[in-house]
């Protein structure tokens, strides 16, 4: 007898989750930097819960960028954009985009706990035919705005986003993250020539400064430094900030302050958050066993 795959359904809103989400977001946005912090914090140590399990069920993951991202991710979706997962497409939202798509898994934990699909479908992550694959898809998963995954894509479609509300004059924004090897391709330094060109004030491009990529460190393959200086000199508002600092990353999403683009240069930790990973370059792309599953989620609960 031949078995033949279905695939799993398509992905629609937890209503209950949403929710929550829709209420708790909108009051985090309100709060000062201060005030919201606690709570990003908490919901940041879930999701990295999350990710843990969900790579850990399906066998494959991006963990330590996962890890190294998540605060920001948290508080951009959480604390900082206005996003509705009751209505994914609504024209008005602000967009959040993942240029650094290999990690999808923390990107899928943050959608899930806002109520954009329900939290057990993670567990289909890189199953055969699910609509949460490696790398995130705008036509299959609510929530994700462009396809992301070959490096250097994201950034130019997020620079597209923000000309095209300033064009239309419209008032939402675009927060687009990076991760620091991703900056090393070209097509990056062409978005950031062409945000300035036009003053896109309503763009924001975070970069995951972890200073680790497949392989390497960051400055043995292709030297970054210095950084801030570099994007200063593309016509940049630059911020540098402590990546895990729930309070200063709030602060670093706020508005412009010179009408031109913003710059944050988030200083993270690959792995956060659990000891044996932290700023170890294997754990780029590799799986932890059952037991170290067990004693990170130990780490993240104490």
């Amino acid at each position: 007898m031949t078995t033949v795959e279905t695939a799993p359904g398509p992905l629609e809103s937890d209503e209950s989750a949403a929710r929550v989400y829709v209420e708790l977001s909108a009051r985090l946005r309100a709060a000062s930097p201060a005030e919201a912090a606690p709570e990003l914090a908490r919901i940041s140590t879930r999701i990295r819960r999350d990710i843990l399990t969900t790579i850990q069920a399906a066998g494959m993951g991006h963990v330590g960028g996962d890890m190294s991202v998540t605060d920001l991710m948290v508080t951009a979706i959480w604390g900082s954009l206005r996003l509705n997962p009751f209505q994914p497409d609504d024209p008005h939202r602000d967009r959040f985009v993942l240029s650094k798509g290999h990690c999808a898994a923390a990107l899928y934990s943050t959608l899930a706990s806002c109520g954009f699909f329900p939290q057990h479908r993670l567990t289909d992550f890189m199953g055969p035919l699910s609509p949460l694959n490696g790398h995130p898809n705008r036509v299959k998963v609510p929530g994700v705005e462009t396809n992301t995954g070959p490096l250097g894509h994201g950034f130019p479609v997020a620079t597209g986003c923000a000309l095209g509300a300033k064009l239309s004059g419209e008032s939402w924004r675009t927060v687009v993250v990076l991760g620091d090897g991703e900056i090393q391709e070209g097509s990056n330094w062409e978005a950031a020539m062409t945000a300035a060109h036009y003053r896109l004030e309503n763009l924001t491009a975070v970069v995951d400064r972890n200073r680790l990529q497949q392989g390497a460190r960051t400055e043995e393959t292709k030297g970054l430094e210095p950084l801030d200086q570099k994007w200063a000199s593309f016509g940049w508002e630059v911020r540098v900030i402590d990546g895990h600092d729930h309070r200063a990353i709030k602060e670093a999403l706020g508005p412009s302050t010179t009408g031109r683009p913003v710059a944050v240069i988030a200083n993270t930790v690959k792995g956060k958050g659990i000891s044996f990973m932290e700023d170890r370059v294997e754990w780029h792309h590799k799986v932890p066993t059952d037991e170290q599953v067990r004693l990170a989620l130990e780490e993240l609960s104490r």
